[in-house]
């Protein structure tokens, strides 16, 4: 898998580069439709409503990325479909609390509903792996582990904290 690394401005966060590789819309709603699916590139520039020529391109970069695979399907002519990898099916999660929040705040009424395996509406929640609880911001902590930054920014240099001393 190829895992595209650029230096973002900034402070260095994991969500800055989440959102520099997948966080323009055609790209999730490519990744939507996937999972979905609408593996051909037809279906996904119908449903998505994407340009053809942007989607061609967000879906060359998640193919970069290691997003998706395309597998070919058709040998006269040419043609292909997607395919997610682990780290595409790694994003359904991304994609359903981010459908639950639009739901919530963004809609007037869900356009779709997912049933459990349970026999409910599915009402997603993020937990905690070791204990199982529900997150609550409240309870969470931020440590810091990039060089140089604290929570508040950039750390100042010895010699910048003498300057304003």
């Amino acid at each position: 898998m190829v895992v595209m690394r650029e230096e973002l401005p900034g402070r260095p966060c994991s969500v800055a580069a989440a959102l520099n590789l997948i966080g323009e819309k055609w790209t999730l709603l490519a990744v939507r439709e996937i999972t979905f699916g609408n593996k051909r590139f037809d279906a996904i520039a119908k449903n998505t409503g994407a340009p053809r020529d942007r989607l061609a391109a967000r879906l060359r970069t998640l193919e970069a990325a290691g997003v998706v695979e395309r597998r070919l399907y058709s040998e006269h002519p040419p043609r292909y479909e997607y395919e997610l990898t682990q780290a595409g099916q790694e994003l359904r999660a991304v994609l359903t609390v981010l459908r639950g929040w639009g739901d919530r705040w963004a809609v007037d009424s869900p356009p779709t509903a997912f049933e459990h395996s349970c026999g409910h509406d599915l009402d997603p929640a993020v937990i905690c792996r070791h204990c199982g609880d529900e997150i609550v911001p409240e309870e969470l902590r931020v440590r810091v582990l990039s060089p140089g930054w604290t929570r508040r920014g950039p750390a100042e240099t010895a010699a910048q904290a003498e300057a304003t001393a």
